[in-house]
């Protein structure tokens, strides 16, 4: 009687969560919960915008350099500074970019050094061009606002670094 008990059970289950002869319905409940997102947590549309510039931007050829170090996260607080410069390094097996970020703009340098166009991309808007000199030294007079990331163009080599916010 248990096993039968058991069976009436499991079919019950299977039933509640939609699940019909061994076959669950993702489909429905992935589609009920989007649309209880949309009504209750819907995107905004400014970010929405950011997300699909930023898909439009990815460069298929391009290598990714991966956040490797941060100073928000990895280093220990000076005491007495206010308004430290952030310190990001990004890395490939090939190319690492470290670039500082200070309220007056941006500091950076490749390595191994080189010259190279560098695009500071920030999703809708404009994108700030500058160059890396022969030393791979570069500026930029604004720092970033919002999620950014760099692209660089090295030769025939093209780096994009992942985004992140300022």
């Amino acid at each position: 009687m248990s096993d039968l008990n058991d069976e009436y059970d499991e079919q019950h289950e299977r039933a509640a969560y939609g699940e019909r002869d061994g076959e669950l319905h993702d489909g429905l409940l992935e589609e009920e919960l989007r649309q209880a997102a949309a009504i209750l947590d819907p995107v905004p549309a400014e970010l929405r915008r950011v997300a699909v510039d930023a898909f439009a931007l990815h460069d298929l050829e391009a290598r990714v350099a991966e956040l490797t170090f941060d100073s928000l996260v990895d280093a220990i607080p000076v005491r007495g500074e206010s308004d430290p410069p952030r310190m990001l390094t990004f890395s490939t097996d090939r190319v690492t970019v470290d670039v500082e970020v200070t309220a007056d703009g941006m500091i950076g340098q490749l390595l191994p050094p080189g010259p190279a166009g560098i695009e500071v991309l920030s999703g809708p808007r404009a994108h700030a061009r500058l160059t890396a000199d022969a030393m791979g030294r570069f500026t930029g007079e604004a720092p970033p606002a919002g999620p950014f990331a760099l692209r660089l163009r090295t030769g025939r080599e093209v780096v994009v670094t992942q985004w992140l916010r300022a």
